[in-house]
C-alpha cells in the first residue's frame, strides 16, 4: 500500500522558522496547481504498487486553495490508482482560512481528517513568529472544524522558543489539551539558516535556547499530554488510541509514496526522487533529482526511521534483510546504549523510550554502519 503527497507551495506570509518550500507568489496559483494536475497524470507509474491506503495536503497552505481545488485532485487520484483502501485523507489548513463556509465546503470533499498549524495559543509568541492568527482565532477555528462533523484533528505546537518561558508554555499545553482534538505534533523549534530566524540567530538578535532548557521543555510536553490520554508514537507526535497520523508513519515505516508539486519528495522501488523546488521553473518544466538507495543507505536508514517511534527496531529484520552479522554488529553498539538506559531491549526489539526521544539523534548515528 502507498502513500500521495500534494504540496500546496504557497502561503500569504513566510513565518520566521519555516525552511519548506513554499512562496508568498499566490499570482502563481493556478499556473502552478495545473502543472500538479499535469504531474500527477504523468507521474502515476512511478508507483509499482497502484493501491493507495493515504492521500496528505501538505504545504505551504493548502487551504490557500478551495476545498473544491483538492477534490478535483482526489478524484484524478481516484482515476489512476486503485484507492478502495483509502484510510486516511488529511488536508492542512492555517487558523486564519477557516470560516463556517470553508468547513462547509470542506465536508462535501473526501478529506476526512485535518492538520491545523496553531503553534501557541500566546498571541505575543505567535506575533514573533510570523502567525496569521490569534490564539483566539486558532480555538474558534477548531470549534468550526468539530461542529461541521470533523472529528479527526491534528494541531501543531512549537516549544524550545528563546524569549518565550514555561508558563507561555504552559498556556499552550492547557489550551490544546482542552480542545478535545485527537493528534497533536509537538516540535522543538530548529533555525534554520535560510530563514529570518537563521538570519536574526547569525546576527546575534536571536538565541538558540539552552540545551536544559530543551530538555525541560520536551519533558514538560510529553509529561503533560501522556497524562492527558494521548500515546507519544514517535519523537514529535502524541495521539489519542486510534488517532495515529497513517500517512505520516508509512515514512517511517517505509512504506512507498509519490509526492507531487515543486518540492515534493517521493520514494519507490529503492529510488528516492525530488521535485525542484522554483515554482516558476516548476511551471515551464517539471524536473527531477534522484538517488538509489545502496544496502548501507536502506542498513542506516532503517534505525533512522524506526527509532523516531514508539516500536523502534527489530533485531530479526537486520538479520533478514542485512545478515546476521549487522545484527550482531548492532547487539554490539547497543549494548552500552541500554546499559545506560537511553535505549530497551525487549527481546528482538530495541527502542527508545518516549520521554527520553530528545537524545535519539545521538543514538541513531551511532548505529550507522560504515
Amino acid at each position: 500500500m502507498s502513500g500521495l503527497y500534494i504540496h500546496i507551495p504557497f502561503c500569504k506570509r513566510q513565518c520566521g522558522y519555516c525552511d519548506f518550500a513554499r512562496t508568498t507568489k499566490l499570482r502563481l496559483m493556478p499556473s502552478v496547481t495545473q502543472r500538479m494536475h499535469e504531474e500527477l497524470r504523468d507521474e502515476a507509474p512511478f508507483l509499482a504498487d497502484r493501491k493507495i491506503r493515504t492521500i496528505y495536503f501538505g504545504g505551504g497552505t493548502p487551504s490557500l486553495l478551495r476545498p473544491a481545488e483538492l477534490e478535483q485532485f482526489i478524484e484524478e487520484a481516484r482515476e489512476m490508482f486503485d484507492c478502495k483502501a483509502v484510510e486516511e485523507i488529511t488536508a492542512e489548513v492555517n487558523p486564519d482560512d477557516v470560516t463556517a463556509e470553508y468547513v462547509e465546503a470542506l465536508r462535501r470533499t473526501s478529506i476526512n481528517r485535518v492538520s491545523m498549524g496553531i503553534q501557541s495559543l500566546d498571541d505575543e509568541c505567535l506575533r514573533f513568529m510570523g502567525r496569521r492568527h490569534t490564539a483566539a482565532k486558532a480555538i474558534e477555528a477548531v470549534r468550526l472544524l468539530q461542529s461541521g462533523g470533523f472529528d479527526n484533528l491534528s494541531v501543531d505546537i512549537i516549544f524550545g522558543i528563546e524569549g518565550f518561558g514555561h508558563e507561555s508554555l504552559q498556556r499552550t499545553l492547557n489550551g490544546i489539551t482542552s480542545l478535545d482534538v485527537q493528534h497533536i505534533s509537538a516540535y522543538h523549534l530548529t533555525i534554520e539558516p535560510t530563514t529570518r530566524f537563521g538570519r536574526l540567530l547569525s546576527e546575534g538578535r536571536l538565541r538558540q535556547v539552552a540545551e536544559e532548557r530543551s530538555e525541560e521543555e520536551f519533558l514538560r510536553v510529553h509529561e503533560h499530554l501522556t497524562k492527558a490520554g494521548f500515546e507519544h508514537y514517535e519523537v514529535s507526535n502524541y495521539a489519542l488510541p486510534g488517532y495515529r497520523s497513517r500517512h505520516n508513519s508509512s515514512y517511517w515505516t517505509g512504506a512507498e509514496y509519490l509526492g507531487i508539486g515543486p518540492g515534493a519528495h517521493s520514494f519507490a522501488g529503492g529510488v528516492r526522487r525530488w521535485c525542484m523546488q522554483s515554482p516558476e521553473e516548476y511551471i515551464e518544466q517539471v524536473r527531477y533529482g534522484s538517488e538509489v538507495l545502496t544496502s548501507r543507505d536502506r542498513l542506516n536508514e532503517y534505525p533512522m526511521t524506526s527509532l523516531r517511534r514508539v516500536e523502534g527496531i527489530s533485531l530479526d529484520h537486520i538479520t533478514s534483510e542485512f545478515g546476521e552479522e549487522q545484527a550482531t554488529r548492532i547487539v554490539q553498539l547497543t549494548t552500552p546504549i541500554v546499559a545506560r538506559g537511553a535505549l530497551v531491549r525487549q527481546g528482538a526489539q530495541l527502542a527508545i523510550p518516549p520521554e527520553k526521544f530528545l537524545v535519539s539523534d545521538a543514538v541513531i548515528e551511532s548505529l550507522f554502519g560504515v
